[in-house]
């Protein structure tokens, strides 16, 4: 019999898992064996395939040369970890194979070539870059550590030019900095790879000095920079200076996010993403890049959330390509990630969970997922680093997907509603914005330029600049608009009331984007794959699965440059490829509408 979670029982299961209660604190032993010890062999066996092919693959393609220059070298790396794990495992096709063993001295040959003295790589735009080189270290260390193990004799050239890659890089590692919180784990990660190879107290120290910063998770779960992409780059460094260091406590904080994703998956394996500070927020990512995590830590600590995710990744589409066809030399080096998972019939169907510190609400019931999300970073600023994106709303039904919800007015051209926060106030979710724009009075006498050139400054309003020394003038005629947005959730049907208060005669238009594939019924066409929901109630539909919206409303056109000026001056937009529907007003603008 299946175990699937209910609305009153997540909140019990919830807070045992964040607590990390749902395990036995022994476990954290490193020295302590696997909690399961039968191999799937099945499996195994699956990545072995998956791996050979991949390096069929990758022989057949059109061969490099070692003169060959590269702007980055990450798959060069990638490459030869796969390659490597082929060539040293006995049942594959290719062991020690010499055309797989030519080919990764070409690819070791393209690595030096492409290292600068002080041991760094190149990548894109980062010259020199030493959290890039520690990216290219993962996979090449591995590749050493396997080769190391098979010793065979006829791999003596290759590694010894792997060594000296690894070992110039090593100076890098142990000298070099970073650009971003990732980063300084990634370079641990580095130096605790080289450490198991080539066993020397600097690149300890190193790691230490990194370590003495502190690894932050929030509440909710989730590292600095709030993103999916790289919350899989920190727990796969974690776990290896866990392992190197005997560290255990740093799989707290592995823990801890990975129960976060299990409640940011949907069902098709993607991710929410709108939360994040990077530049997934806008490009989701997709939960299977956590699998190798997901499988260690469920076998380590017998977590019934773990077990579940883990099985689920191994059914999504992009499994194959993403794990099978390149991880089998994760399996290699640590052997236990091969043993049967514990058993588990938990089933996640249903569930309502608040994220407090990040603002973000997500509730299944059944195959209906949906995010809720109100944190925006203050001040705005369109940058890497900072969350800033305009989605307040996805919702999902089945195979239909709306991609976003978002709200726009022509107040002052400051562009697209972001909350300030969220709150639950009984059963409903409350977003709320207030927006100020500002007209500025002559300068007083003191502050006058005989040339009139005056400083070049920010607006208070911070919607432009001029040299107009606004940090001297007084401000007036302050307009406000302020937005309050409620949602009630149903059984999956979801109530919107949305007013907006302020100015009078300020146009409001209420923007929804479904990805593509399915067939809108309902709504008026005003341009290629744009759409007005006039009145009554409009349907997308894909296959047999459908989301019904509305009641529309319309008394305006204006459905473009929603953005604000930030993006307009430069001709930017926000818009991403899907087909979207429209509900426009006029302020004082109130209007309810539900999704179901």
């Amino acid at each position: 019999m299946k175990n699937n979670i209910s609305r009153a029982q997540f909140l019990s299961v919830g807070s045992l898992a964040m607590a990390g209660l749902w395990y036995s604190q022994g476990i954290w032993a490193m020295g302590t064996k696997f909690v399961d010890k039968k191999s799937d062999k099945l499996l195994i066996s699956r990545f072995l395939e998956a791996n050979d092919q991949s390096v069929k693959s990758l022989l057949n393609e059109e061969k490099l040369s070692s003169s060959t220059r590269f702007s980055s070298f990450r798959n060069v790396a990638r490459n030869i970890s796969v390659m490597a794990a082929s060539f040293s495992h006995k049942d594959s096709d290719f062991y020690r194979s010499q055309r797989v063993l030519e080919a990764l001295q070409l690819y070791a040959d393209i690595l030096l070539k492409g290292q600068y003295e002080d041991g760094t790589l190149d990548s894109g735009g980062n010259r020199q870059s030493p959290p890039d080189t520690a990216f290219v270290l993962e996979h090449v260390c591995g590749a050493m550590s396997v080769l190391k193990k098979d010793n065979f004799k006829n791999t003596n050239i290759l590694t010894k030019s792997i060594e000296k890659f690894i070992l110039n890089a090593g100076e890098a590692m142990v000298t070099g900095g970073v650009h971003t919180p990732n980063h300084r784990w990634v370079v641990c990660a580095a130096l605790a790879g080289i450490y198991e190879l080539y066993p020397d107290e600097k690149y300890v120290n190193r790691i230490e000095q990194w370590l003495a910063e502190g690894v932050y998770t929030n509440n909710d779960g989730h590292y600095l920079e709030r993103s999916a992409n790289y919350s899989a780059v920190i727990n796969r460094a974690l776990i290896t200076i866990a392992k190197t260091l005997q560290r255990p406590a740093l799989l707290d904080s592995v823990l801890k996010n990975l129960i976060t994703y299990c409640y940011y998956t949907e069902p098709n394996g993607d991710v929410v993403s709108i939360d994040s500070r990077r530049q997934d927020q806008l490009r989701p990512s997709t939960i299977t890049k956590f699998y190798v995590q997901y499988r260690y830590m469920a076998l380590r600590t017998k977590n019934p959330l773990l077990v579940y995710m883990t099985k689920q990744i191994e059914g999504f589409a992009d499994f194959d390509s993403v794990i099978l066809s390149r991880s089998l030399i994760e399996f290699m080096i640590e052997p236990e990630l091969g043993y049967e998972l514990p058993k588990s019939n938990l089933i996640l169907e249903e569930y309502e969970k608040m994220f407090s510190s990040s603002h973000l609400v997500r509730i299944k019931r059944g195959n209906i997922t949906m995010a809720l999300f109100g944190g925006i970073d203050r001040p705005l600023e369109i940058v890497s680093g900072k969350s800033s994106n305009p989605n307040f709303l996805t919702y999902r039904k089945g195979a239909v997907i709306l991609k976003h919800m978002r709200l726009s007015t022509s107040f002052f051209r400051m562009g697209y509603f972001r909350s300030e926060g969220i709150t639950k106030q009984g059963t409903s979710y409350k977003l709320h914005e207030k927006k100020e724009a500002y007209y500025y009075q002559p300068l007083e006498k003191q502050y006058h330029l005989y040339n009139g050139d005056y400083k070049l400054s920010e607006s208070h309003d911070k919607r432009f600049w001029n040299k107009m020394d606004f940090d001297s003038r007084k401000k007036s005629n302050v307009k406000t608009q302020v937005t309050d947005i409620t949602l009630i959730e149903h059984n999956g049907k979801l109530n919107i009331d949305i007013k907006v208060d302020g100015p009078p005669h300020v146009e409001v238009t209420l923007e929804m984007c479904f990805e593509k594939g399915g067939t809108l019924t309902g709504t008026t066409t005003l341009d290629t794959d744009k759409h007005l929901l006039k009145s009554g109630f409009g349907m997308y539909q894909v296959g047999e699965d459908q989301i019904t919206f509305g009641p529309g409303l319309y008394m305006h056109d204006r459905v473009s440059r929603l953005e604000s000026e930030q993006y307009g001056y430069h001709n930017g937009t926000l818009q991403t490829d899907g087909e979207y529907v429209y509900i426009t007003g006029i302020t004082p603008f109130a209007h309810s509408l539900t999704l179901s």
